[in-house]
């Protein structure tokens, strides 16, 4: 039993410092994107555009996998949409990115709608005017890239992953050296 205590000691001190290692470089990427947002859009352009194309085979596969004619027709349908989307986006990244930025503009403005609605469903619960106040930040943000759109391009995707990344790398990070700490106790 003594063995196994310096193993999985061990383990926890390397697993500690890769996850310090990522967390850093997370967060460095993340100041990257901030520094030119543009460039980061076009990347997770391209990651989306690959990740459609990935999920296009799937569906063709699960196509020839179907037991009914209308499952395949079905499958093989989603798959050709999830494939031409995918290649649009990785041929043409900046108007993938433009178009990307309108549905996130989208996406946005009802995420807001609905926390505030959901306000109003919960306000009587402490803590209840946070989510009022994230559903009308929500919806100022959307408003800004709707009203700067297609201008909005150049910074709205690439900020706010950048920003994204920048936290949750400081927030890896300080967990990872707060799991130090408690590990040099013991």
């Amino acid at each position: 039993m003594s063995d196994a205590a310096p193993t999985i000691s061990n383990f926890a001190h390397r697993t500690l410092n890769w996850s310090i290692t990522l967390s850093i470089l997370l967060i460095l990427a993340g100041f990257f994107t901030l520094l030119i947002p543009f460039v980061g859009g076009i990347g997770i352009t391209l990651f989306v555009g690959w990740a459609l194309i990935l999920s296009g085979v799937t569906h063709l596969v699960f196509a020839w996998k179907g037991h009914t004619t209308g499952t395949r027709i079905w499958e093989l349908l989603v798959g050709l949409a999830y494939l031409f989307a995918g290649f649009y986006l990785v041929v043409h990244p900046v108007a993938g990115l433009v178009s990307l930025t309108l549905l996130l503009a989208i996406y946005l403005f009802f995420e807001g709608i609905f926390e505030v609605v959901a306000f109003f469903q919960v306000r009587s619960r402490e803590g209840s005017g946070w989510l009022l106040f994230d559903g009308l930040i929500t919806l100022l943000l959307a408003i800004m890239i709707w009203r700067q759109w297609p201008f909005s391009t150049v910074w709205a995707i690439g900020t706010l992953v950048g920003i994204s990344m920048l936290f949750s790398g400081f927030s890896r990070l300080m967990l990872s050296l707060g799991a130090k700490r408690v590990l040099k106790a013991f």
